[in-house]
Formats: structure tokens, sequence, C-alpha cells
């Protein structure tokens, strides 16, 4: 067992012993000593004064090595200023993952004094740290001293020792076998646990509660808003119905009361004409509330339905008032023929030859004042009644408007709530198809975990033996 590919072939063969077939580990070995160590070590120096020591020995640094390249052995470098640390432990796992030769180096003795202590708490921290590192030597050494020659004697001495033994090739291969079947190991145990799945799983269960959780937020959130903005438009379009109305019923009433006897004919046309335009502005005014609601609620606006007929205006009752009339006209001439006597009165005392021309004017006078009597009380009563009619009139349209406002917004929010309920439907549905992805995936999850559970027991059993028989085969060849 002389020759490398003999060191190889009887590592090989501990492991085809328990596991035939089994992919041996995907290293190149190189005959190189690898001197590495954590920053400020002063790996580089060592390797320096080992190069110069060492000629018939290939020393590189980590940045010489490729992917997959393995040392024939690792001389891993520590300061002698702190003792070993945890991450410095996990580099040394790193670098020795195909090697088994490995050698400690506390650095710069001729700086700190105390650096045997530090050696010692540095071997008790490696050896704790991992039981394959117990028998791992330790040496002191100051590759660049201020004052004097290296002083690397020690470890080119234990070098040459460690690199001549003949069993070395083949430990580093067997040491190269149980990482390889380690990693096999914690590969069929994380994937039968599900450890590599539990993130995604996590993150999928959380989609799930994330997406149910929104579904159910939207729909609230819309029908709120839905009920809100369906509510804040019948108060606004109320309020603003009932001011139309009050609003023209004031104008209206002012322009009664200033009619003269040749406009009362039109006043009746200008009523209905400024009714029709408040029903008119009204039904403009809903469309453009309800076409506002449904752009506020991202929503389809309904269609405006047919307009309304023109409201049914009686006409005022401006109706004879004979009796009425008939009445005035006494009182009218009581009061002309009074009026027309005290005139007369007047002339026959002031010249008693103009009693008759006092007669005429009087009865003229009398009579003027008789028409203009009983005229200006037809007027005042027929305003009056224009303004009781006009008060009806709109009182009227009020509730008409108000009726008509009511049935538009209702219309509308039947209309917005059958849309909303379908825009839920649709989102209920999409949310389903999600779910339904999610949960496809997490069955997916769950059957591959199983699986791979049972391959772990199937292969572990066997792996273990592998490696037992690997580590006892380093064990005995130490």
């Amino acid at each position: 067992m002389n020759t490398v590919a003999d060191q190889v072939a009887a590592a090989d063969a501990v492991v085809a012993a328990v596991e035939p077939g089994l992919t041996p580990p995907a290293v190149r070995a190189r005959d190189v000593v690898l001197v590495t160590g954590p920053w400020l070590a002063g790996s580089t120096s060592l390797a320096a004064a080992l190069r110069d020591r060492m000629s018939e020995t290939t020393v590189v640094e980590a940045d010489d090595l490729a992917t997959g390249d393995a040392p024939l052995a690792v001389v891993f470098v520590v300061s002698a200023a702190t003792p070993l640390t945890e991450s410095d432990c996990e580099l040394v796992d790193l670098v020795s993952r195909h090697t088994d030769l490995v050698v400690g180096v506390v650095s710069k003795i001729d700086t700190y004094r105390g650096w045997r202590e530090v050696l010692t708490a540095d071997r008790e921290a490696l050896s704790g740290w991992s039981e394959r590192y117990a028998h791992v030597p330790w040496v002191g050494a100051a590759a660049a001293p201020d004052l004097g020659e290296p002083r690397v004697d020690e470890l080119v001495g234990l070098l040459r020792q460690r690199l001549a033994d003949p069993e070395l090739v083949r430990r580093n291969r067997l040491r190269a076998w149980e990482t390889r079947i380690q990693e096999l190991i914690d590969r069929y145990t994380a994937d039968g646990d599900g450890t590599g799945r539990r993130a995604r799983v996590a993150t999928l269960q959380q989609n799930r509660d994330d997406i149910t959780r929104g579904r159910r937020l939207a729909k609230s959130e819309r029908t709120i808003a839905l009920r809100t903005q369906v509510q804040q438009a019948r108060l606004q379009l109320g309020y603003f119905a009932r001011n139309r109305c009050t609003s023209v019923r004031a104008e209206l009433a002012d322009d009664a009361s200033k009619l003269g006897r040749r406009q009362l004919g039109d006043f009746e046309a200008q009523v209905r004409r400024r009714a029709a335009d408040v029903v008119t502005e009204v039904e403009e005014g809903i469309t453009a509330q309800v076409a506002d609601v449904a752009a506020q609620l991202q929503l389809p606006a309904p269609r405006p339905p047919t307009p309304p007929d023109a409201p049914v205006i009686d006409p005022p009752p401006l109706k004879s008032r004979r009796l009425e009339t008939q009445l005035m006209t006494v009182l009218g001439a009581g009061f002309g023929l009074g009026v027309a006597l005290m005139v007369t009165r007047l002339f026959a005392g002031l010249a008693p030859g103009l009693t008759v021309a006092g007669l005429a004017v009087g009865a003229v006078l009398g009579l003027t004042l008789t028409v203009w009597v009983v005229g200006i009380r037809g007027l005042l009563y027929d305003r009056g009644v224009l303004d009781r009619w006009v008060s009806d009139v709109f009182t009227a349209l009020r509730s008409t408007v108000e009726e008509r406002v009511a049935t538009r917004v209702l219309a509308a929010e039947s209309a917005f709530s059958a849309e909303s309920a379908a825009r839920d439907e649709r989102d209920a549905q999409a949310a389903q198809e999600r779910i339904a992805e999610v949960d496809a995936e997490l069955r997916q999850h769950a059957l591959e975990t199983a699986r791979a559970a049972t391959e772990r027991d199937r292969r572990l059993p066997s792996l273990k033996r592998v490696l037992e028989a690997v580590r006892t085969e380093i064990s005995a060849s130490a």
C-alpha cells in the first residue's frame, strides 16, 4: 500500500464493504500544505517562512485552492493575542472537510509572552468543539519576528514527521468519505424532517391567511363604503330638492306680490315653467350624484331612468266672485257717493253758482273712486289667491321631488348592491382559486416530505453504519 492509488483504493474498500455503489467524494487531492487562519493571524508570513524552510513541499494559501481541492495537510494559524473563537472553529471545519491532518499554530509568540496559556486554551476550545480535533498537535511560532530569525523549527519538524506518514493519504481519503457520508445523512435528515421546506410552507400558510383575511376585509370595506356613500347622497339630494323648492317658491311669491292686473294671465305659465325647471334640475342632480357615487365606489353607474313627466298642476282658483263683487261695488259706491257729496258741498260752499258743476265733478270723482276701490280689492284678492296657490303647488312639488330622490337613490342602491355582490362573488372565486393553488402546493410539499421521510428511514441505517466504519478506521490508524 505504497502508492497513492493503493491508499485511496484501501479507503474506498472500507466504504464498499458496508455500502457498495456509494458515490465517492467529489474532491481532487492536492499534494500541498494549506496555511490559513483568521484575519491578522499571520498566516501569510508563516506560509512564506515554510516555503523557505520546506522547499520540498508546496505551501499554499486559501486563495490558491479551487473549489473541490483537498490539501494534504492544513496548518491553521491563530494569533497569540486572543484565544480561539467560535468563528475560528467554524473556519477549521471548513478548511479541513476533506483533510485529516490538521496542525494548530499560535503565531506571534515573540510579541505575546502569555502565548503558552493561549495555546492551551486554543487546544481545549478546539477539542471541545469537535471530537475529531482532540489529537490535533499545537505549536508556537514566530514567522516574522521584530528581532532575530523566524522561530518555526518545531513546526517544520512536526510537519515533516506527519507528512512522511505512509497512511496519510488513506486517512485523508477516509476523512473525505466521512464528510461525504455526513452530508448525505444531514441531507436525508433535513429532507425527511422538512427542514428545507418549512420556510416555504410557512410562507404559503401566511399567504393563504392573507388571501382569506384580505377578501373579508375588502368585502367589509366595500359594504361600509357603499352604505356611507348612498346615505350621503340621499341626504345631499334631499337637501338640494327641498332647497330648490323653497327658493323658487320664495321667488314666485315675491313675483305674485307685485303682479298687475295684466300680468295675472302669464303668472300661471311662469309657475308651471319654474316647477318643470325644478324637476329637471333635481333629476340632473340625482344623475350627477349617482355617477359620482359610482366613481367613488369604482362601480358602473346605473343607466338613468326615463325623465319624469311634467308635474300636474291645477290652475289657480281665480273663479267668478259675483257676490263679493256686488258687495264691494256697494261699499265702493257708498265710498264714492260720500266723496261726491263732499265735493259738491265744497263747490257749493265756495261758489253757490257752481253747484251744478260740483255735482258733475263729484259724480265723476265718486264713480272713479268706486271703480278703483273695487279693482284694487279684486287685485289684492287675486294676489292672495296666487300666493296660496304657489305655496300649495310647491308643497306638492316638494313631496314629488323628495319621492323622486328616494326612488332613484333606492334604485341606485339596489344596482350598486347587486354589482358589489357580483364583484364579491368574482373576488371570492378568484380567492378560492388562489387558495386552491396554495393548498395544492402545500399538499405537494407534504407529499414530498413524506416521501423524503420514507427515503430517510430507508437510507439512514446503512449510511450510519458506513459512517461508523469510516470513523472506526480513522481512529484505528491515528
